[in-house]
């Protein structure tokens, strides 16, 4: 039998080469230091800008927190979330499960600093994911390496989703479990990512429950007559100021405080107590609560996790110019 032609598998390898870069570039991959070429400063801008933000208006760095999570959660990390209700869209911040979501309009400032530096090549996707990196820097959280960027933005938004996908603040911990193991998120990291309720607070809307017309009988009974003087009624008002901080003792602060509380059951919701005492987690919680130096470990590849949920990549969506209205 002649043997093959070198020169015609040559040929052959090459073409399989460029096929594979052809669909390499056409589905996309998500990859560290993305914009060094197209916008080397990128990651450094919004880092800047996050800063800004920050000594100006302290609570933006909790913000860029939870954006993340409400993003990624429902559907993919794309920046749905960022959307407003224009040109057909129905803005999934009208949801209920956005209550209390603020400082959306300070992302425009990041973004019109990238547009500045390098038009149209910066997603809303990455700056979601880049943002909630910084941020939790800012909130003496880890630093967190290794968050891989090239996100592209959605075209729609996914309001009808929310209510489904994003759990509720009275969800049961299993109904939880479920929701993070459905994006690939195991139970260690989940436990890890509740701990962004260290810097969190709750509106007194959602826990007068607890309180009245008896006393949930797992809080603590001192920690609770302190959350009825936060929430003196059990109608409180949902446009007025009225909450109370998971953590009183660090409050703007990423550490393991939250799971030191909940060990003590002071914490304001029912997943907290659960946390504590369900078998799947409890040893979790109990060790996070004894080193802030493993919980921040946990908590880094959580966000990690979280961050590459589904992302739109190659030509995939679009590069939104505002990150409140599709192109």
């Amino acid at each position: 039998m002649a043997s093959a032609d070198p020169f015609r598998l040559l040929g052959f390898f090459c073409l399989l080469l460029q096929l594979f870069s052809f669909f390499h570039i056409g589905n996309g991959e998500l990859e560290m230091n993305y914009y060094r070429e197209s916008c080397p400063k990128a990651e450094e801008i919004i880092r800047q800008q996050v800063e800004t933000l920050y000594y100006k208006h302290g609570n933006t760095a909790v913000s860029w927190l939870r954006n993340l999570f409400h993003d990624c959660v429902v559907k993919s990390c794309d920046a749905s979330l960022l959307l407003e209700t224009a040109r057909g869209v129905e803005s999934e911040q009208k949801s209920t499960r956005s209550f209390g979501m603020r400082n959306f309009k300070y992302v425009k400032i990041i973004k019109d600093a990238l547009e500045k530096e390098c038009p149209s090549t910066v997603s809303c996707a990455d700056i979601v994911a880049l943002s909630a990196r910084d941020g939790i820097v800012m909130l003496k959280g880890p630093k967190i390496e290794m968050i891989k960027t090239g996100r592209r933005d959605s075209r729609g938004s996914y309001l009808g989703d929310v209510e489904t996908l994003i759990p509720n603040h009275n969800d049961s911990l299993s109904s939880v479990l479920s929701t993070f193991d459905s994006i690939g998120i195991d139970v260690e990291a989940t436990v890890a990512l509740l701990g962004a309720h260290s810097v969190g607070r709750v509106h007194c809307v959602n826990l007068v429950h607890r309180l009245y017309p008896t006393i949930d009988p797992t809080l603590d009974p001192s920690y609770a007559l302190y959350l009825k003087k936060r929430c003196p009624t059990p109608t409180p008002d949902p446009n007025a100021v009225l909450y109370s901080r998971n953590d009183r003792e660090t409050p703007m602060v990423v550490d393991n405080m939250y799971y030191k509380n909940i060990m003590a059951h002071k914490g304001l919701l029912v997943i907290d107590d659960e946390l504590a005492t369900d078998p799947r987690t409890a040893p979790f919680v109990a060790k996070m609560a004894a080193d802030n130096g493993y919980f921040h470990e946990q908590f880094s590849r959580g966000v990690r996790l979280l961050s590459e949920t589904n992302p739109l990549t190659g030509d995939q969506g679009e590069i939104r110019k505002d990150c409140r209205y599709v192109n």
